[in-house]
């Protein structure tokens, strides 16, 4: 018998063990994210946790921007009602235009959104800094969204989707600052793809001696 309790002791050691191995291995450093994050438009019908959309939002801010003053407002939306309205405003608005035919393509188009079961709005002011204080914000996001197991697309469409006067409730409805516009929106969701990367050209790293 204690020879018994010695194996199943020594076996579920080395299965401990194995465990913290592989769970280890599982952890990704900040440069693997970085290689694995890609623009995805192809998303599960799936809804994200909004608990997961919240951390997003909240590892967005934490970056960094210039004296600290976070200007940047940050809008969450995950309503269905709420993206199948914006949609149907939007391809009525612009119906027979051709603004839209690069969305309708999709066989599996569902929302003007790239499919997506979220949207986060980013909000700013004008100005160059504020440029790159919210491109900042963005990349923290996309890349949190890497760690967690979603997609995210970076969407500069959503300015002219909005630009539309039948959008206006839609856009007042985010509810963004006086003095602060749409600057650009995050689709997130769960992946249906495993786009490749594309090339990048590191000829235009050079340093200055």
């Amino acid at each position: 018998m204690k020879q018994l309790v010695v194996i199943l002791a020594l076996c579920a050691t080395s299965l401990l063990a194995t465990f913290l191995v592989v769970q280890s291995q599982k952890q990704s450093s900040v440069a693997e994210i970085i290689e694995a994050r890609r623009s995805v438009r192809a998303y599960e019908p799936k809804k994200v946790e909004r608990e997961k959309l919240q951390r997003l939002a909240e590892l967005g801010v934490a970056a960094p921007s210039a004296m600290n003053r976070q200007e940047w407002e940050i809008r969450i939306v995950d309503n269905e009602a709420w993206i199948e309205g914006a949609t149907k405003s939007y391809l009525a608005a612009v119906d027979g235009s051709g603004k839209a035919d690069y969305m309708l393509k999709d066989p599996n188009f569902r929302n003007i959104f790239r499919n997506a079961s979220a949207v986060i709005f980013i909000g700013a002011p004008e100005g160059e800094i504020s440029d790159v204080n919210i491109g900042m914000l963005g990349e923290n996001i996309m890349l949190a969204a890497v760690d967690m197991g979603l997609g995210t697309c970076c969407l500069g469409s959503v300015l002219g989707i909005f630009a539309e006067p039948a959008m206006k409730e839609y856009l007042a409805s985010l509810g963004f600052s006086d003095g602060y516009r749409l600057r650009y929106a995050l689709a997130v969701g769960y992946p249906a793809e495993q786009p490749e990367a594309k090339p990048r050209d590191l000829s235009k790293i050079a340093f200055v001696e």
